[in-house]
């Protein structure tokens, strides 16, 4: 049969695919990392998607978020993705939160197979691994992927054995302050030396450093969010001889 899915049906085959039609995928965060992710998602086939996100699309996220343009500058990121999935194929079951996720959005994680955490804010990321580890869903967690250039050094890995990781570094005593154990935590992560950003001037003309946001390219980010697809993909597809060998 000839239709979107004709060549990946070749590769994992019908009783594949069909594992991936009646999956449910929750992304919580659709920047740099999530939409990427998103879009593996949908292109693969899964059965419904759900995204979150509470921001707003900003002229400096044109070099790396794929949903955003120059037409859709000021507009939610949720809704422009769930947009940009559409515009693919209309029978993509897609559909969005225009929210800043936290621990109070329980609502979301009613009958979900996987949860994808893209979010940059510290607080709500360790909300939603408590969250995932006390439901048992299985998720996979993207640590920073900011200020590094080498896409090939994206890996994935349990929260205890990051390292060059700021962002990690600040989650592992997070979670360890809540008695969470971090080899439960799985993660996508680079061991890439975060690069020290480059001077730039200020409308004054004076140097300065800047230090936040991180700096970011359309090279890093992209890698991890295919990363965290294919772990995606790749449980829900093994879901089933998981749970017999648990039996």
């Amino acid at each position: 049969m000839n239709d979107m899915f004709e060549r990946t049906r070749l590769l994992i085959g019908c009783e594949g695919l069909n594992k991936i039609k009646q999956a449910t995928v929750v992304v919580i965060g659709v920047g740099g990392v999530g939409s990427i992710c998103v879009e593996s998602l949908a292109r693969s086939g899964v059965g419904k998607i759900i995204v979150v996100d509470g921001d707003t699309i900003d002229i400096t996220n044109l070099n790396r978020q794929l949903q955003t343009t120059e037409n859709n500058i000021g507009k939610s990121k949720a809704h422009e993705m769930v947009k940009h999935i559409k515009s693919i194929s209309n029978n993509i079951d897609i559909e969005y939160y225009d929210i800043f996720f936290d621990k109070d959005h329980f609502e979301i994680f009613e009958k979900v197979d996987f949860v994808v955490d893209a979010i940059d804010t510290l607080s709500s990321k360790l909300d939603l691994i408590e969250i995932c580890l006390e439901k048992k869903i299985p998720f996979i967690s993207s640590m920073g992927m900011g200020n590094r250039l080498d896409p090939s050094l994206v890996h994935q890995t349990t929260l205890d054995k990051t390292e060059y990781d700021p962002l990690a570094k600040v989650l592992r005593k997070m979670a360890r302050d809540k008695k969470i154990d971090l080899k439960k935590i799985n993660v996508i992560f680079s061991n890439e030396r975060p690069i020290t950003q480059n001077k730039v001037l200020n409308k004054d003309g004076e140097t300065r450093k800047e230090r936040i946001p991180p700096a970011s390219m359309f090279l890093v980010p992209p890698a991890a969010g295919l990363l965290a697809a294919s772990i995606c993909i790749r449980y829900l597809i093994q879901a089933d001889k998981k749970a017999s060998n648990k039996s």
